[in-house]
């Protein structure tokens, strides 16, 4: 995970605790997720991550600053995947995105979809981050394709929307009791996704 970006850096004295960033990063994700843009505030993040509104002033100056570094702290980063072979990377992948979608940041993840197009400049930096998931999604696949792991011709698109729908749904289809679980267990049905799907590509249509 990347360590949180645009804030306050730390004055002299105390050094920062990190188990208070993780916390920060939590709840604001947290609040964002329950309450979306319209109720996300520096106070009841501040309450909810147990530290006082003056912490989070001293780091981030708007509300904006904040959730844009809880994003880029708490959200998978796509491009530091590259284990060597299309099977691991493809694994690595799915296991991001079900442990996203099932995991404490899946409120989050959701209404960023839904919202970030509306918030001034959280719209920028989402838009940014979209497109540099998407090239290095894209990347992982073409350098698939160039080991010849699969075929020349498979469909880099129709791959990887098929990988993010099957993990997505796997985990919001999952009962929410069950959903721990299921983040413990990401790599394994990550795994079987990945085999699925490549076993379908290398397959001649007939």
């Amino acid at each position: 995970m990347a360590a949180m970006s645009s804030a306050t850096p730390a004055g002299p004295g105390r050094p920062r605790d990190p188990g208070v960033d993780r916390r920060i990063t939590q709840a604001a994700l947290d609040v964002f997720g329950d309450a979306g843009w319209a109720g996300f505030a520096m106070e009841p993040v501040a309450r909810r991550a147990g530290i006082g509104k003056a912490t989070l002033y001293l780091r981030w100056s708007s509300k904006q600053e904040l959730l844009t570094d809880a994003l880029t702290a708490g959200l998978p980063r796509i491009s530091d995947v590259d284990t060597g072979t299309l099977h691991g990377d493809l694994v690595e992948l799915a296991t991001q995105m079900i442990g996203l979608y099932a995991g404490p940041c899946s409120k989050a993840a959701l209404r960023l979809h839904l919202e970030a197009a509306s918030i001034a400049g959280i719209a920028e930096h989402y838009g940014r981050m979209r497109t540099a998931q998407i090239a290095a999604a894209r990347d992982i696949i073409r350098r698939g394709i160039t080991r010849d792991e699969i075929p020349g011709g498979t469909s880099v698109t129709l791959l990887l929307d098929t990988l993010a729908g099957g993990a997505m749904m796997h985990a919001l289809t999952t009962p929410p009791a069950e959903r721990a679980a299921l983040t413990a267990g990401a790599a394994g049905h990550a795994r079987e996704l990945v085999d699925f799907l490549l076993h379908a590509v290398a397959t001649p249509a007939h």
